[in-house]
């Protein structure tokens, strides 16, 4: 889905609650207790770059996508050029599957090849195999064969799918994008200390080049 705005977000910043996201949203203690940055870290993919660094991008993405395809074809390789790379930023991921089951069955192998330390090989597999939203391309046979090009032990793989290991840990990670308003895919939260931007949509590099000046 494609989004066209991008909204700067300011928060307090509480003893015990961490982030308070100010917004049109509601304000209570517990919706606040979200945007903790162990919260908004819990269930993410490994983390791209220096894990002390000031400044973390979250992605919430599917794997069917369109726009989502094209960020991490175009803007992700600019980002991760002046930023990640040089340690000012680094970058996650959760998963939002709105393209339906056979995106959760995507974001399921991708953290079947985690246990493989291989989450990033797999998950740029897919992106780098993407053949539009809905069209019937990820299917057991295809995440076989990408774990297979991802020379994972295959055994182990098919053994993770077959047990739906990580259903509950993908459902938990769309859950969490609803209850902190995100609903359209890519969207990104990113967050220093004191501060949160939200952008929605595959935006070009300026606007992350201003969300990241901001949070500096």
């Amino acid at each position: 889905m494609k989004g066209l705005f991008f909204i700067a977000i300011p928060i307090i910043v509480g003893i015990c609650l961490g982030f308070f996201l100010l917004d049109n949203s509601s304000t209570s203690e517990q919706k606040a207790t979200l945007f903790t940055k162990e919260k908004l870290l819990e269930n993410s993919a490994p983390i791209i770059g220096n894990k002390n660094a000031k400044i973390t991008i979250l992605e919430f993405g599917d794997y069917q996508c369109t726009f989502c395809h094209k960020f991490h074809q175009q803007t992700l390789n600019d980002i991760k050029k002046s930023y990640i790379s040089t340690g000012v930023v680094n970058f996650t991921y959760k998963d939002l599957p709105v393209n339906g089951t056979a995106s959760v069955l995507a974001a399921e192998a991708a953290f079947c090849a985690d246990d493989q330390g291989k989450y990033w090989e797999y998950h740029n597999m897919l992106f780098d195999n993407w053949a539009g939203e809905r069209t019937g391309w990820v299917t057991d046979k295809s995440l076989l064969n990408f774990a297979k090009e991802s020379n994972l032990d295959i055994n182990q793989f098919t053994e993770c799918m077959k047990n739906h290991k990580y259903y509950q840990k993908v459902n938990e990670n769309q859950e969490f994008a609803k209850s902190v308003g995100i609903n359209a895919t890519p969207s990104f939260l990113i967050f220093s200390d004191d501060k949160l931007v939200r952008i929605i949509g595959a935006q070009q590099i300026e606007k992350f080049d201003d969300a990241i000046q901001q949070l500096r």
